[in-house]
């Protein structure tokens, strides 16, 4: 199993900008953000497979980008124009196979960092 630790998640006011890290135990072929609002269920907000080209739910296309350093071990969001519907306390994920954005039977999972826009 791959460990995954998250950071940088934090309070931001609309319009404002965060990056999240996530830095893992093992390279994996793919990995993955995912957020959790209160209420509501797990959505998949980006994936990224190793060497290909990364997708994004629909949500945050255009607004967020995700990106691995594999020498560091370390996944990152970029997150831009930040809006209230943001906030949420978001989580990474690693597995051998990458999956549809909307499934989250990812075999390996962080403990989450918060991210409050406001």
């Amino acid at each position: 199993h791959v460990q995954l630790v998250e950071s940088g998640g934090g309070s931001v006011q609309p319009g404002g900008s965060l990056r999240l890290s996530c830095v893992y135990s093992v390279s994996v072929y793919c990995m993955a953000w995912f957020r959790q609002a209160p209420g509501k269920e797990r959505e998949g907000v980006a994936v990224i497979p190793t060497g290909s080209a990364a997708y994004y739910g629909d949500s945050v296309k255009g607004r967020f980008t995700i990106s691995r350093d594999n020498a560091k071990n370390t996944l990152y969001l970029q997150m831009n124009s930040l809006n209230p519907e943001d906030t949420a306390m978001y989580y990474c994920a690693a597995d051998r196979v990458c999956r549809p954005i909307w499934d989250e039977s990812w075999q390996d999972w962080g403990q989450g960092t918060q991210v409050t826009v406001s």
